[in-house]
């Protein structure tokens, strides 16, 4: 159950988020709020796991309200102006949803928040409290997606590449898995003397380098990712340390 909070300075937008909130029994709405001062002392008192805010409101912004918040919960930005579009997307927001929406454009967008919950919370790093049910050395990564969560044995990823929201996962038998999760959380999750990040949109499986040449990491005689200006150096060092030259 995902613990939610609605912000809107129109109160016939509130009620419809509000309505919509109580049609999906994973959300449970618990405050509503006409301004975002308010609601900033409602999240200081209480762990929130999603926000429903406009973002044009007088005195707090939903932008600058959001950005504001140090501890920050999933987000979804409502607004009846789409140039704010690119601003709310910068702050990580799950989703992005233009007045007037449907039901059907609210529930997917709740979709997307509860996706994104279920994989932090099934993929987080190891701590301490979970060394017996998520020992340091797993085999394994579970995976939501297609409406089914699957493992996939580690050494079988190939590279990750990024895709805006989500990311596809390349496995040694040629298929891929696209799956909801940002590149960065997933190179956390990842064994780092196995895995680097060579690329803004990529990281690369150590083991599966087949060749490298300038900008270019070859997996096969002909399949490559490209290696970004600011992971050159640390990839070059990777190299330079492992593998003699002949």
């Amino acid at each position: 159950m995902l613990k939610c909070i609605a912000i809107d300075d129109e109160p016939l937008a509130l009620r419809q988020i509000a309505a919509y909130i109580a049609k999906i029994p994973y959300l449970e709405l618990v405050a509503r709020f006409n301004n975002a001062i308010e609601a900033q002392q409602r999240l200081a008192a209480e762990k929130i796991d999603l926000i429903f805010v406009d973002i044009n409101m007088p005195d707090l912004n939903g932008v600058e309200f959001v950005r504001g918040l140090i501890d920050r919960p999933m987000v979804v930005f409502t607004t009846a102006y789409s140039e704010y579009a690119v601003e709310g997307f910068k702050l990580d927001a799950v989703d992005y949803l233009l007045k007037p929406f449907s039901f059907a454009d609210f529930s997917r967008a709740a979709a997307k928040a509860n996706s994104l919950y279920e994989l932090r919370h099934n993929q987080r790093p190891p701590q301490e409290s979970d060394s017996e049910a998520l020992p340091r050395d797993r085999e394994y990564i579970s995976v939501k997606a297609d409406y089914k969560v699957s493992l996939v044995k580690i050494a079988d990823i190939v590279y990750i590449e990024s895709e805006g929201e989500y990311v596809r996962m390349h496995l040694a038998d040629g298929t891929a898995i696209t799956t909801l999760f940002r590149l960065k959380n997933m190179e956390t999750a990842l064994p780092a003397d196995s895995f680097m990040r060579v690329h803004r949109s990529y990281i690369v499986n150590l083991r599966a380098i087949r060749s490298y040449i300038k900008g270019r990491i070859y997996l096969n005689d002909t399949e490559y990712i490209p290696i970004g200006e600011i992971y050159k150096e640390a990839f070059q060092e990777y190299i330079r340390k492992n593998f003699r030259n002949l």
